[in-house]
């Protein structure tokens, strides 16, 4: 009977005897096309080269990254979208972490590049930034005695520099006209400012603490986990509150925060003893699976076998990474099962009429050369040792033990 054709397959993806072609992927096989136009090797190395192609597309991007970060980062995206649907056959995770690094490279470079620019700028207007930031730090402080008298410094030194160009020079100038002219008022709001600071301080962080405090009982451990990181964030920008509410409303938030990471900590070590537990009840039933003996007891292995897959599916899930030994295991017993099962009602050779009239042809054989080495007839001996040998080969055939 003709043989159906083997399907190709490869490390990462594999043609099946119907021309479908799959890509292998962590999260299982996909489906890219198939190949009905020649050998399922030619189809597999179809869909290899058109991998082979994207792997040099993203190769290129790797050299652009420095040259043109901007497109770097736009095509890398887009690789990276169309990665899902790539009818190749290749280590799509490999590529897709190549495209990962594209885009954070790429990040880094236009963020090296606006800082560049940026840091020509400002080297434009140094001196007379400085000044201006002079100024409004002193308009911004505290020291309401000396500020006068040095801001009229900073306004004499300033007319003794050259201009800038006119926009700019005239922006730095309304900021130090702005800062002078704030010193005094400045100072008569500062107290009253600085209190409605606190204030609002307060108030903003009260809500702060009232979201903290609803959150404590959340299991969603992830997007609370980043809430909680925002929150804090948050907090640190509202500013101080007065002293003595500021003290009693830390104390609340940090309270709720703790709690939140110690149930988080707990869930997670309740879920990593499970996960222990249930790969040692899984190890268990290997173990006595490997124990069975279908030689002595085919049926009662078997059953036992099956009670052993029972207790299996019922024990909780684990992820196939941590238990995948153990699947290979379990599946060679039931390889070693259902071998000795099929082997039981294999028929008997010695059942076959041809051996059976082999055997006897063999015995009268091998008594005639008995007697003709009696007799000293080497002709009749040379005639029966040589048909004995053809027979011989024939009974190996009929057999299965040629």
């Amino acid at each position: 009977m003709e043989q159906p054709p083997v399907a190709a397959s490869g490390d990462f993806g594999r043609v099946d005897e119907e021309g479908t072609v799959y890509v292998r992927t962590p999260d299982g096989e996909r489906v890219v096309g198939s190949w009905l136009a020649g050998s399922p090797e030619a189809g597999l190395a179809y869909f290899v080269r058109k991998f082979e192609d994207l792997a040099a597309e993203v190769a290129i991007l790797e050299k652009r990254v420095d040259a043109d970060p901007n497109r770097a980062a736009t095509s890398a995206a887009r690789l990276r979208g169309e990665l899902a649907e790539a009818a190749v056959v290749g280590n799509l995770a490999a590529l897709d972490a190549r495209l990962a690094v594209i885009t954070d490279a790429a990040a880094v470079r236009q963020s090296e590049v606006a800082e560049q620019r940026a840091v020509a700028r400002a080297e434009a207007v140094t001196v007379k930034e400085a000044l201006v930031a002079e100024a409004e730090q002193l308009a911004a402080g505290d020291d309401w005695r000396h500020a006068d008298e040095q801001m009229r410094a900073l306004v004499e030194r300033w007319k003794a520099l050259g201009r800038l160009d006119r926009k700019t020079d005239d922006a730095l100038w309304t900021r130090l006209a702005a800062a002078r002219s704030g010193v005094q008022r400045r100072r008569r709001v500062h107290f009253a400012e600085l209190e409605e600071k606190r204030k609002g301080a307060q108030a903003r962080k009260t809500e702060l603490v009232a979201e903290a405090e609803k959150l404590v009982e959340s299991t969603s451990w992830g997007p609370t986990t980043a809430r909680f990181r925002d929150l804090m964030t948050e907090w640190k920008a509202a500013g101080g509150a007065p002293k003595g509410a500021e003290a009693e409303l830390w104390g609340r938030f940090r309270a709720a925060q703790d709690a939140f990471f110690a149930a988080r900590s707990a869930s997670r070590a309740e879920r990593d003893a499970g996960l222990k537990a249930a790969l040692a009840a899984r190890e268990e039933l290997v173990v006595e699976a490997e124990t069975l003996d279908p030689a002595s007891d085919a049926v009662g292995a078997r059953k036992r076998l099956r009670d052993i897959q029972r207790r299996w599916d019922a024990t909780p899930t684990v992820p196939r990474d941590s238990s995948s030994s153990l699947d290979r295991r379990l599946g060679a017993v039931e390889d070693r099962l259902r071998d000795a099962e099929q082997s039981r009602f294999r028929p008997d050779p010695t059942d076959n009429p041809l051996v059976i009239r082999l055997n006897e042809s063999i015995e009268k054989l091998e008594r005639r050369i008995k007697r003709a080495e009696q007799s000293g007839d080497a002709k009749a001996l040379a005639e029966a040792q040589a048909t004995l040998e053809t027979q011989r080969g024939w009974l190996a055939q009929a057999t299965g033990r040629a």
